[in-house]
């Protein structure tokens, strides 16, 4: 039996380490040189299309100013579809977020010009600077856009940027506005976000509300949490209430209603308690619960 010669046989492994090195480095020259070398070798080789993509992406990454929203969501599809597919596939993954953000980077500052557009939503310089990984440059962008409080999609880039720049306490205001405006992008932000301990509250939350199961629900999440952690009644107040939602309101009302328990004041919790009745009969029993009163 003829002996393996393990050098020969992982000559294939070593012009990919090789060309793995370059990439990372960003050395677009060298990358070039140790591709030709891997293809020359191994024309079949698995890694060689995906390699190709990420050398090409060096060399030539555009830096122009686009020109319009259809010309974003043309770079911005090639770099989720083909780069960043292309990195998953041959780069080690603590290493594909970051040599991804160049290129997110630069692609945001091409789109700097853009003005939001609704019908766009995506194809704005907000989203991809959270992709870069840059949360200051993302909240500048956001901030740019008028009343982008009152906007699903910008608030959520705001709140995302928030999150990521200052952690879980600064993003409570946010977190609750967002879940009043739309309660669907609330709920695909905390997939986004992986906290751990907000998502054990949503998990409560989804097993204890006695709503309808719909994602509507989740609207009534910052209510929720003043009943059962009334702590952050201080941080939740500081949102922007929208009195055109009932969450908001009862939100509202509950840090009212807590303030008047400290205080003393029975005789006007009262009167909000059954605001907070008629606003939400399930929350409202929830909350009866909690201060080991009968309610008829």
């Amino acid at each position: 039996m003829q002996q393996l010669d393990i050098f020969a046989d992982s000559r294939d492994v070593m012009l990919r380490n090789d060309l793995l090195e370059q990439l990372q480095r960003r050395d677009a020259v060298a990358a070039r040189t140790a591709l030709a070398q891997l293809a020359s070798e191994y024309p079949d080789d698995g890694a060689v299309p995906a390699m190709s993509v990420l050398v090409r992406e060096l060399e030539h990454g555009p830096t122009a100013p686009l020109v319009d929203h259809a010309a974003l969501a043309t770079a911005r599809n090639h770099l989720e579809n083909e780069v960043a597919s292309a990195a998953r596939r041959v780069l080690p993954t603590q290493a594909v977020q970051p040599w991804l953000a160049p290129f997110w980077r630069a692609l945001a500052q091409r789109a700097a010009t853009l003005a939001f557009c609704g019908a766009d939503a995506g194809n704005h310089a907000a989203p991809l600077w959270l992709l870069a990984g840059d949360w200051a440059a993302a909240s500048d962008a956001v901030e740019g856009i008028e009343s982008w409080w009152r906007i699903p999609a910008p608030l959520a880039w705001m709140t995302e940027a928030r999150y990521r720049a200052a952690g879980l306490d600064a993003t409570w205001p946010l977190l609750a506005e967002l879940a009043w405006l739309a309660p669907a992008r609330f709920a695909a932000l905390l997939s986004v976000l992986g906290d751990a301990s907000l998502d054990a509250l949503r998990r409560r939350f989804d097993a204890e509300f006695p709503g309808t199961g719909e994602v509507d629900d989740d609207a009534w999440f910052p209510a929720w949490l003043l009943v059962i952690k009334p702590a952050l009644a201080g941080r939740l107040g500081k949102a922007r209430v929208q009195r055109e939602q009932a969450a908001s309101r009862a939100t509202a009302l509950l840090g009212e209603i807590l303030r008047r328990e400290h205080e003393g004041d029975q005789h006007e919790l009262v009167s909000l308690r059954q605001e907070l009745s008629r606003l939400h009969a399930g929350l409202f029993d929830a909350y009866m619960a909690t201060r080991k009163v009968q309610h008829r």
